[in-house]
């Protein structure tokens, strides 16, 4: 096996940056910055999707979506049916950045037949009307969905999509488990992606090698962040690159649930390491890039919520260091910045909440 400082070497070699460090070890503090409002209770909230107008859109996994906003809930009719079981069941949600005038709605969900699907439906009200779908997996799997929306400078749509419980497969470039995928907003490949032209799978391919994506979010100059759970240890965050191969399951900073040993990233230099990762890990899930008023000291900075972690982490916003990790005692599913630079968390919880971060 390779010395650590030999990797260091060929990494330096091939332009890579330094080993990446672990954060995990750094502890959670109790005092944080910020007091949690309490806006609603929800059961089993999953993703949160603020609208300009102030209000929100926060999607349940068991099939359900509410509005929230102006001291009212009202849960949207017209959704489709889901799989939920487990990780699967109603996924993300995000607004098309032509809101405005379209009122469109981008949702992921885990069908009966169990593929994670990427659709779309117009907001009218309380209601989502003319749903179409867009992507859809084949085959499907088991767990592990990802199913994260960010939509780039570049105006397309940038999908994750989880190994699914099957490790392999996120090295088949035929087959999207494992990936971040790139698609116009009709769900259809790219332009400009690494393999377009080869079609299918690989031409919708941005990135390789994934296991689990729960974060998915562009910075302010166009960088776009991801994070992913590792097995036994070695959550990643990672600087997303097109073409390169993030290397889930050759390599990990985890090992096996069964306590095997993975390969470490510093085995494989041709592979693209993490930025940061975590051992203990805190299950990332949700991620925000801030800019606003409420928290000016955490411009361009990086928002991270813990399930495992049972709070919410702040990674400088060029992915150098974790700056503070806050104890606040719930797991965080989702974690989203308001038009205004409003701070929102949901609780992972059968009687889960909605709670904003209120300025100490």
């Amino acid at each position: 096996m390779r010395t650590r400082l030999t990797a260091v070497i060929l990494a330096l070699g091939l332009g890579q940056p330094l080993l990446a460090q672990n954060v995990g070890e750094k502890p959670a503090s109790r005092e944080a910055p910020f007091a949690l409002q309490a806006v609603a209770r929800l059961p089993n909230p999953w993703a949160i999707a603020p609208l300009p107008g102030g209000d929100l859109l926060v999607s349940g996994k068991p099939g359900r979506m509410w509005r929230v906003g102006q001291g009212r809930v009202s849960e949207l009719k017209g959704l489709p049916k889901v799989q939920y079981s487990g990780q699967n069941g109603m996924l993300d949600v995000a607004i098309a950045p032509d809101f405005a005038q379209t009122q469109a709605v981008y949702f992921t969900y885990v069908s009966p037949q169990n593929a994670l699907v990427l659709a779309r439906g117009t907001l009218r009200a309380d209601r989502l009307e003319g749903i179409k779908t867009l992507w859809q997996q084949t085959p499907g799997g088991r767990g592990q969905p990802g199913g994260i929306i960010a939509f780039g400078p570049d105006g397309m749509l940038y999908l994750s999509v989880g190994d699914r419980m099957l490790p392999d497969t996120a090295q088949d470039p035929d087959n999207p488990r494992g990936k971040i995928l790139r698609l116009t907003r009709e769900g259809k490949a790219a332009p400009g992606n690494p393999q377009y032209d080869a079609g299918g799978v690989r031409a919708q391919t941005w990135s390789e090698g994934h296991r689990n994506a729960y974060g998915l979010a562009f910075s302010p100059d166009g960088t776009l962040w991801e994070h992913e759970m590792g097995p036994r240890g070695g959550d990643e965050l990672n600087e997303i690159k097109p073409g390169r191969n993030y290397g889930w399951p050759l390599v990990s900073n985890g090992r096996q649930y069964s306590g095997l040993p993975i390969p470490d990233h510093d085995t494989r230099p041709d592979l693209a390491a993490p930025k940061l990762w975590w051992s203990p890990v805190i299950a990332p899930a949700g991620l925000a890039i801030y800019e606003g008023r409420d928290f000016p000291e955490w411009q361009g900075d990086l928002l991270i919520g813990g399930l495992a972690g049972q709070g919410l982490a702040l990674v400088a916003g060029d992915g150098s260091d974790q700056l503070a990790r806050w104890d606040l005692g719930m797991r965080v599913r989702d974690v989203a910045v308001g038009p205004q630079g409003q701070v929102w968390i949901i609780q992972d919880a059968n009687d889960g909440a909605l709670y904003r971060l209120v300025p100490k």
